[in-house]
């Protein structure tokens, strides 16, 4: 299968580049895998489409400030980083621009706040590994000069707003450690959580943080050839409790997002049951794939191409997701992070 048959065409200003007033206002397009069938409606008739006994479970990671703005040591070059992955305490893998210029002994400074950093490598893939110093924790720096990390199709030339550190998290982000947003969770307000209680529906959360690998680029024409990195993930012994009382009930266990979604079908052991704890979900999913936990999915709309694409068209089958990807330019909905949203059940 190749990954040129993940493709579509979206005009871009379709492309959200700001939240909406109400996060539960966004559209939400309900794909019917048995009837092959779309409806147009909005995220706050979500509750309307779950049963009593249902399971939702949600992504409770925290996004921080990872996008951090300095200055090459001591020529004074303006230098860009992205903070993927915590390697050790101090030492993170990290996104550079311009990274042709940043080599292994290379020192940039953060302002005057006293946080500094070395490039220790140069990894296979181009980013840097990067040790950090400071008169203060790292984590109470990033605090003081990072900024909220938006995709870069979120055109701001002055960079992220005070807006989108409160707008970019969803209300049950908990766990500090993503550098993007588990975006289906974006449009959840308390009063749908609530709604969704009232009717019956249990709700548990989860975590996996959001790295960069969920973003990367599929770089092979062939998909079976691609594989997503890995991120760390947590599931509570309660939460797994409840995920496996449901399936044995046979009721449904819907995923917000794709990132709850690969985080579930990574924790299932060879008897079928969804097991705690921590560790890292390597799961790869493309077409194909036999989901074994998930039986709903709420995700929003993703670029072409790209591997959460496949893990929607893995879900609701490819010419049906890309069917509704064209009715959903053709009916002028919102795209990517900021964008409205699909429930496939």
């Amino acid at each position: 299968m190749q990954i040129s048959e993940f493709d579509y065409e979206l005009p871009e200003e379709l492309i959200a580049q700001q939240p909406l007033e109400q996060r539960d206002a966004s559209r939400m397009l309900i794909l019917d895998r048995e009837k092959q069938q779309f409806q147009e409606t909005s995220f706050k008739e979500f509750p309307g489409y779950i049963r009593p006994g249902d399971l939702i479970v949600v992504n409770n990671t925290r996004v921080f400030p990872a996008r951090l703005i300095g200055q090459r040591d001591p020529s004074g070059g303006r230098v860009e980083v992205l903070l993927t992955r915590e390697v050790e305490p101090s030492v993170w893998e990290a996104l550079v621009r311009p990274a042709n210029r940043l080599t292994p002994g290379e020192r940039i400074r953060f302002g005057d706040t006293g946080l500094r950093a070395s490039v220790k490598e140069t990894t296979t893939s181009g980013t840097r590994i990067l040790g950090f110093e400071g008169d203060q924790p790292l984590e109470a720096l990033l605090e003081q000069v990072g900024e909220t990390p938006l995709p870069p199709y979120i055109k701001r030339p002055s960079g992220s707003t005070a807006r989108d550190a409160e707008r970019y998290q969803t209300v049950f982000a908990l766990e500090k450690g993503a550098v993007a947003a588990p975006t289906a969770g974006l449009h959840f307000t308390p009063g749908i959580l609530e709604s969704l209680r009232s009717l019956g529906a249990n709700v548990v959360e989860i975590t996996l943080h959001v790295g960069y690998g969920t973003f990367e680029p599929v770089r092979v024409d062939n998909v079976e050839q691609h594989q997503v990195a890995s991120e760390s993930f947590e599931i509570r012994e309660d939460a797994a409790r409840i995920v496996n009382e449901t399936r044995e009930r046979g009721d449904r266990v819907i995923a917000i997002g794709t990132t709850t979604t690969r985080a579930l079908e990574s924790a299932v052991n060879a008897a079928g049951s969804v097991t705690p704890g921590k560790r890292q979900a390597s799961l790869t999913i493309i077409p194909g794939y036999k989901f074994q936990v998930v039986n709903g999915l709420l995700t929003n709309f993703h670029l072409p191409r790209s591997s959460l694409l496949l893990l929607v068209a893995a879900f609701a089958g490819r010419d049906f997701t890309l069917d509704a990807y064209r009715h959903a330019v053709e009916q002028r909905f919102r795209f990517y992070s900021y964008g409205d949203c699909m429930f496939v059940i």
